[in-house]
């Protein structure tokens, strides 16, 4: 039987060293170039299938060494003749509706439907709606985030508004991505970006929070023990003599916990109050001290 060879590594734009990743990427950027929906080219669909065909073949492994080994020789569209033998070479699924070469290959199979494709084309070549992956973004309080934990997040999608609940590590970050499997509308991935809402007292940098802390000018110039309050109780820090407005004082592992167990830092930035009223007293001491430069 006389048919036409097809060179998969082509149609697909890759290597024949291709590595999986590689193959899945061209996969990825084709399907979408030439979908149905999206394509304006009259042979879209056409070509959509031969892209979808000749991934169904270099993703498997299996499929990929029998295919394989008809070697290097042949060209796409040049007839071809299989080897005695691998008409009867036969994988499980539905094939219906592939080339005739796909199938001399790989087997007939049933006519109802196209295997590990029927997310995307109907037994007899209707295309049904593609998975598509869902792009959300949800806010969290700092506390919320630092705690981790079950969360139910309300999103809107095609079919209305739902609630998901997503179990989120501890100490995630700001901009965090978080992949649902298989939760989208459509069947696809849901991927969750994270942000975190403004706190009252935290600014937050990643792993490490900052917080500002008032302390009188008298205090900034002699230096001081002060206490800091942290996410889990106050510390004791030493204030240096001297101390300047807007400096910053560091406070290690008192930040946000980190995936690997550690915990970033807490920064102190200082604010030097200025006394607004002096009485006559305190009048005559700050110019006393004014003469003594």
């Amino acid at each position: 039987m006389g048919i036409q060879y097809k060179d998969y590594y082509e149609i697909l734009g890759v290597s024949r060293d291709a590595k999986p990743d590689e193959i899945r990427k061209a996969y990825r950027k084709l399907a979408k170039q030439y979908h149905p929906d999206v394509s304006k080219e009259k042979d879209a669909e056409e070509k959509y299938k031969e892209i979808n065909e000749a991934y169904e073949v270099l993703k498997d492994p299996e499929k990929r060494q029998k295919y394989d080994t008809l070697g290097m020789n042949w060209q796409n569209g040049q007839d071809f003749t299989p080897p005695p033998g691998w008409q009867h070479v036969e994988f499980n699924g539905d094939m219906g509706g592939f080339s005739d070469f796909f199938q001399t290959i790989f087997g007939g199979g049933s006519r109802g439907g196209f295997g590990g494709f029927q997310d995307i084309f109907g037994g007899n070549g209707y295309r049904q709606p593609v998975r598509k992956d869902t792009e959300v973004s949800v806010t969290l309080s700092l506390e919320d985030a630092i705690r981790g934990g079950v969360h139910n997040f309300v999103i809107n999608g095609a079919s209305g508004k739902r609630t998901l609940k997503v179990n989120l590590p501890k100490g995630i970050t700001e901009g965090s991505r978080i992949r649902l499997p298989g939760k989208s509308d459509s069947g696809g991935d849901i991927y969750m970006e994270i942000h975190i809402a403004p706190h009252k007292v935290f600014e937050v940098n990643e792993s490490d929070l900052t917080r500002e802390i008032k302390v009188p000018v008298y205090d900034a110039v002699l230096g001081k023990d002060i206490a800091v309050g942290t996410l889990d109780g106050e510390v004791m820090i030493k204030m240096p003599p001297g101390i300047q407005d807007g400096q910053k004082l560091r406070i290690r592992g008192k930040g946000i916990p980190k995936r690997d167990g550690s915990n970033g830092d807490l920064y102190v930035r200082v604010k030097v109050e200025i006394p607004k009223h002096l009485t006559s007293k305190q009048k005559t001491l700050w110019e006393e001290l004014a003469k003594l430069g």
